[in-house]
């Protein structure tokens, strides 16, 4: 969507394991620009290897904006996370730079850049106590039943596990009067953006990004994953931002003596996949994006993509 100023900027979307942190990276040195990481479980400090959060080496000396920004027991919600991320695009306007938006949460790309207004309601502790307390005693499907029951449209796009984006919707829903999915309007477009996504590949070869997906948890598991988990179990206990993250919730069922090993490796990769087809599903409803096939592509080939497209 083209607007009539010199704000432009570049966004790469895809699903976990497509590439997205490389070609960021391949982009911005060309670019002689910074990224800004659109991902809601790096943004926590400590959480390093479950998120895939690029080390040193890998930014390349590319500064990275809003990775580890608030401690794993503090809240920190997409409206934290927009309002940070204009203020620092707008800094890089000024030096004349088109910032690189990365990442692979779809709701902080639509309330940044896709021009949807997010609703501002303060927390309702005592109603999210009450909530919290349903889903402990009866489970989260009644949650999810409740956000059915309020606000159908936006049940049927989220995860009925996800208990914090549940309660979080039902509180919004229940403070306005009206179904969160309704409050969420469009604004005139601010900035020229180019879209590009990673992933939707052609044929759709799916196990071909599974694969991938498969090797990433592997060398996660090589570099120390199970003992990340231990360490934030140990010093957070059952904290939400952990039992919503892929990686540490299946082993924090091993820690509890739930499931075995080899079962927890399992559940990671499979909830891994699931959750690369959630991604895919959501950044499809943009037509905007133009989709790079990453099978016989380096991320340097794919930077020209991205660098030469009109």
């Amino acid at each position: 969507m083209k607007h009539a100023n010199n704000k432009n900027v570049i966004a790469i979307v895809g699903p976990t394991a497509s590439g997205k942190t490389v070609l960021a990276v391949e982009a911005a040195k060309k670019l002689e620009t910074e990224i800004i990481s659109a991902d809601s479980r790096q943004i926590f400090k400590e959480f390093d290897i479950a998120t895939a959060k690029p080390t040193k080496e890998e930014m390349h000396g590319i500064v990275h904006h809003l990775i580890d920004v608030v401690n794993p027991d503090e809240e920190f919600t997409v409206a934290d996370f927009a309002d940070r991320a204009v203020k620092i695009m707008e800094k890089l306007f000024e030096q004349g730079k088109t910032p690189v938006v990365a990442g692979g949460t779809g709701l902080y790309f639509r309330i940044l850049l896709e021009n949807y207004d997010m609703p501002r309601v303060a927390p309702d502790k005592e109603l999210r106590e009450e909530l919290k307390n349903i889903e402990k005693t009866r489970g989260v499907e009644v949650l999810y039943n409740m956000l059915k029951e309020l606000d159908p449209v936006l049940a049927e796009k989220m995860h009925p596990n996800n208990t914090v984006k549940i309660i979080r919707a039902i509180e919004v829903c229940k403070t306005l009067n009206i179904p969160m999915s309704q409050a969420q309007k469009k604004k005139p477009p601010l900035y020229n953006i180019k879209w590009f996504g990673l992933g939707h590949l052609n044929g759709e070869d799916r196990k071909f990004l599974y694969d991938r997906i498969d090797r990433r948890v592997d060398i996660m598991l090589e570099t120390g994953l199970e003992a990340e988990a231990w360490q934030l179990y140990k010093k957070y206990g059952r904290i939400s931002s952990l039992m919503n993250t892929i990686g540490y919730q299946e082993f924090i069922e091993y820690f509890d003596g739930n499931i075995s090993y080899d079962e927890t490796v399992s559940k990671i990769k499979q909830n891994s996949r699931r959750y690369a087809k959630r991604q895919l599903t959501w950044f499809r409803q943009n037509p905007e994006i133009k989709w790079l096939d990453i099978r016989n592509c380096s991320a340097v080939e794919l930077c020209e993509n991205v660098l030469n497209a009109n």
